[in-house]
């Protein structure tokens, strides 16, 4: 049975709208931060990676850090280890650490390479195993609460990842940073894939939430918004908890040489082409 008029016309409208985005982003490095719904769903998770293998396939050059709260979450309650978290961050002490190690930096990036593998893209893992591309040192939040074995980021070492895009590699990077004493250290995943978008002088940051964007005192989205605009959305306490780190990153990022951050739905299926190769995008736009 072939396919219906309209579903040709619909087929056909996505690929003549995408094809001047494809030409625009074509060699350009398109950082997206993967985590929440779009990481714990099946057929999010398979639209993700096919899409993030597109992209690379038609030229521009994804990097993917990645999340993983919630699997994390899971395997600390069956480990009994309790969580509490400050600002949207986790309190990491040695215990928790430890997990982070295993289901980040080794289960987690382990299947999106994979799973970016089996849809045709060409994939690289970079965790706190090798290369060690985050140096970092302990974060100490503005109200001077010890959070532990938290990190922030000092710099992202940007050899072997543009050794990678250079050989069409898509790199799926673990946010665990190394400190000068060699002891590893948990880093919020927005704020490491802002700093490694502004290492790479990217021309997007792309941030994945659970929600459908940055959203007003009445719950509306906010497709547009200045970084004045955002910074004033913090101090009002409009913006709190997880989305805190997300916004902060990408006002950084922003102010940093990033050409444009986006905080989309992660829900939406398709989420990361539908931003990148149509006019309108989704979700937020900091510009």
């Amino acid at each position: 049975m072939g396919i219906s008029v309209k579903q040709a016309k619909n087929i056909s409208s996505v690929l003549s709208e995408g094809l001047p985005y494809i030409q625009k982003f074509k060699g350009k490095t398109i950082v997206v931060k993967y985590g929440g719904a779009a990481m714990s769903d099946h057929s999010l998770k398979r639209n993700f990676t096919r899409d993030i293998a597109l992209m690379s396939l038609v030229g521009m050059k994804p990097v993917i850090v990645h999340g993983g709260g919630p699997q994390i979450g899971k395997e600390l309650k069956k480990s009994g280890i309790v969580s509490n978290f400050n600002s949207g961050l986790r309190v990491t002490d040695k215990p928790t650490m430890a997990v982070v190690k295993e289901i980040l930096g080794k289960q987690i990036n382990r299947e999106i390479v994979n799973l970016i593998k089996k849809s045709g893209g060409n994939s690289i893992g970079f965790n706190h195993i090798k290369p060690k591309i985050i140096k970092s040192s302990k974060y100490i939040g503005p109200d001077k609460v010890d959070l532990g074995l938290v990190g922030k980021v000092d710099r992202i070492l940007i050899t072997e990842l543009k050794k990678a895009l250079s050989l069409d590699l898509i790199p799926v990077i673990a946010p665990i940073g190394v400190s000068k004493d060699g002891s590893f250290l948990n880093i919020n995943g927005d704020v490491v894939a802002g700093k490694v978008a502004e290492s790479l002088k990217a021309e997007k940051l792309i941030l994945l939430t659970d929600i459908k964007g940055i959203l007003d005192d009445n719950n509306q989205l906010i497709s547009k918004i200045s970084p004045g605009k955002g910074t004033k959305l913090i101090k009002n306490n409009v913006i709190r908890g997880g989305m805190t780190p997300k916004i902060k990153a990408a006002l950084e990022a922003k102010k940093n040489g990033v050409k444009s951050c986006h905080i989309i739905d992660g829900r939406l299926p398709h989420a990361v082409l539908l931003e990148v190769l149509t006019a309108e995008g989704v979700g937020t736009m900091i510009s």
